[in-house]
């Protein structure tokens, strides 16, 4: 992006995505360089590190998605790409929802890939939706729907589409038929429509954001999100205020914007040091990377927007 080389993951390393290639666990992951200080001021690439057992993880030594002179400049200079999700499709190809951020407006994006390292930038999800009504507005944080295919987990459809849950502050949800072309769902009046949002005195009461990709359970889908605490009156006093904590929401397989149960206390929270430290002191687990590996899940996660974390669960998640 500058011309020159630069230590890319020199400050923090963060929000990681997780996904299986080749039977070893991939994590791709936000990292940011120390070009500026405070948070959102730096440029961010994404690195990849993968793992046989998931907890044992080789970096590369340069970054496979990042800001440069293509035609995405205009929505990743300078700020770069940052948070990603991965899914992967049937076929094998993965799909990767990341945040464009070039200090103005972040914007949901698209890039995809047969190898986690190669990528194709496919630009704004919004972009074409009606007639780019979308295009300059706030967006981030897509959880897409899956299923697991024996050991698999795959991209899948619902009423003949693929569907995606996505948004920071408020839950919302969006349609392709394509994949890589999103049309956010409206309600009557044209605008968002919104699914749930954050509930006054619980750990979610100051934003709900869409963490790893979606699953289809018996019971229902299952999303898994990222609840911030609020930093006053509004906030749950169990908590430290300003926190991030991990929830669940269960939808209705029929009708996947109805809300069937949430949980009122979260899933995970930051306790161990790691979590209240770096850049964000008031504690973060930031959940953006689910995968099924060897009988097991692995939840990774970012702690306090300066380090990658993994947790780890034997539960078969009623499939």
């Amino acid at each position: 992006m500058q011309g020159k080389p630069i230590a890319w993951e020199e400050s923090d390393t963060f929000n990681p995505a997780a996904t299986i290639y080749n039977g070893e666990i991939v994590v791709l992951y936000r990292a940011e360089d120390n070009t500026a200080q405070g948070i959102g001021s730096r440029t961010s690439r994404i690195g990849y590190a993968s793992s046989p057992n998931g907890v044992d993880l080789i970096r590369k030594p340069a970054p496979v998605l990042y800001p440069a002179h293509d035609e995405q400049a205009p929505y990743e200079i300078p700020g770069g790409c940052e948070d990603p999700r991965v899914a992967m499709t049937e076929d094998g190809t993965y799909i990767m929802h990341y945040t464009q951020w070039n200090r103005e407006t972040p914007r949901l994006a698209v890039a995809t890939s047969k190898d986690l390292v190669n990528w194709t930038k496919h630009g704004p999800a919004f972009a074409k939706a009606y007639d780019g009504k979308f295009i300059d507005e706030a967006s981030k944080a897509a959880s897409i729907v899956t299923r697991m295919d024996g050991d698999r987990q795959v991209i899948t459809k619902l009423n003949g589409k693929y569907f995606m849950y996505w948004g920071e502050h408020h839950i919302y949800a969006a349609t392709s038929e394509n994949l890589t072309d999103w049309e956010p769902l409206v309600d009557e009046e044209g605008k968002l429509l919104k699914l749930f949002s954050p509930r006054k005195g619980y750990f979610d009461s100051a934003l709900t954001e869409c963490g790893p990709p979606a699953i289809m359970t018996k019971n229902g889908i299952l999303l898994f999100y990222n609840g911030k605490n609020d930093g006053g009156d509004n906030r749950d006093i169990n908590y430290p205020a300003n926190a991030y904590c991990a929830g669940q929401a269960l939808f209705d397989a029929k009708d996947p914007t109805r809300v069937m149960s949430r949980l009122d206390k979260p899933l995970l929270q930051p306790t161990d040091d790691f979590e209240k430290s770096g850049q964000y002191p008031a504690g973060t687990v930031f959940i953006e990377g689910l995968v099924y590996h060897q009988n097991k899940w692995y939840l990774y996660y970012g702690c306090a927007d300066s380090f990658v974390a993994v947790a780890i669960s034997e539960n078969k998640l009623l499939f």
